[in-house]
């Protein structure tokens, strides 16, 4: 009965570590191809900048972002494998994948849903946009970055845009959603735990504890390119956590309640606006 038993649960757990492996190689090939696609649009955004970090490195542009993008590539391939580890301990889940590689049928109401998350995407960022203009555009160092911006690089045009959406889709949301607030949302719950007998997948404050700190990481984030363009202010401070961050509060909350590829539309929905309609 014994030897039964273990029999049953190691077939049992191999289906779920093949589930795993899959799911995990696909949201890995994905992330590499956001990080190639995204290139075209990057060498012409940042052109002077590129040329002038290949010089201090005597090598040449080309072979500056190649390293870029193999290091890109490492950071995503743990936070792809982390990330999946995480979410499973938390109830956060990837529901289109699950249903490609095994029995479970797709959410209810699956084409409704992503285009709903689309479309929240596409609001997100016209709301993004206005705040920037009407309100930090006022600020004479916001005025100053994107002078110095428009006139340091070669403007992308709308085709670049768009294949930089799918890095933002992909490869953002594998590293700040899957990755980075997965892993936050399980110390969080942990250290919860130590302090109660709470014992939900996810609980709600910390949940949202995760996302906050996620999304004002998101923001603080951009700021090492905005220095190096512009002398930073109070105003570049906020600005970019305000901006970056209230799109990735939104982005959590659909990797929450929906899952991780909805959270992709969203993303893909803002960047089209941002990098294509307004940006191209």
């Amino acid at each position: 009965m014994v030897h039964d038993e273990r029999e049953g649960r190691v077939k049992e757990e191999t289906p779920k570590k093949n589930l795993f492996a899959k799911i995990g190689l696909s949201l890995f090939a994905l992330s590499v191809c956001g990080a190639v696609l995204v290139l075209p649009y990057v060498a012409a955004l940042e052109a002077n900048a590129l040329a002038a970090a290949a010089q201090r490195a005597h090598v040449e542009v080309w072979q500056a972002l190649i390293v870029s993008v193999a290091q890109s590539v490492v950071l995503l391939g743990v936070a792809v494998f982390a990330g999946l580890w995480a979410s499973r301990q938390l109830g956060l889940r990837t529901p289109l994948f699950t249903a490609l590689y095994s029995d479970a049928p797709a959410p209810d109401k699956t084409l409704q849903t992503l285009l709903l998350a689309f479309g929240l995407g596409v609001a997100t960022a016209i709301v993004i946009a206005a705040v920037d203009r009407f309100v930090f555009q006022n600020f004479a160092s916001v005025s100053l970055l994107i002078e110095r911006a428009q006139a340091g690089a070669i403007h992308p045009v709308r085709w670049r845009g768009f294949l930089a959406s799918f890095y933002g889709a992909f490869d953002e949301e594998i590293l700040m959603r899957l990755g980075l607030l997965s892993l936050l949302a399980l110390l969080f719950r942990t250290i919860a735990r130590w302090g109660g007998s709470d014992a939900t997948a996810l609980p709600a404050r910390v949940f949202w504890a995760a996302n906050i700190v996620t999304a004002l990481a998101f923001g603080l984030g951009h700021l090492p390119a905005t220095a190096a363009i512009a002398p930073l202010t109070g105003a570049l401070i906020v600005r970019a956590v305000v901006l970056n961050g209230a799109a990735g509060l939104v982005f959590g909350w659909l990797y929450r309640r929906f899952g991780l590829e909805w959270a992709m539309a969203s993303h893909f929905g803002a960047d089209l606006v941002l990098h294509v309609v307004i940006g191209g």
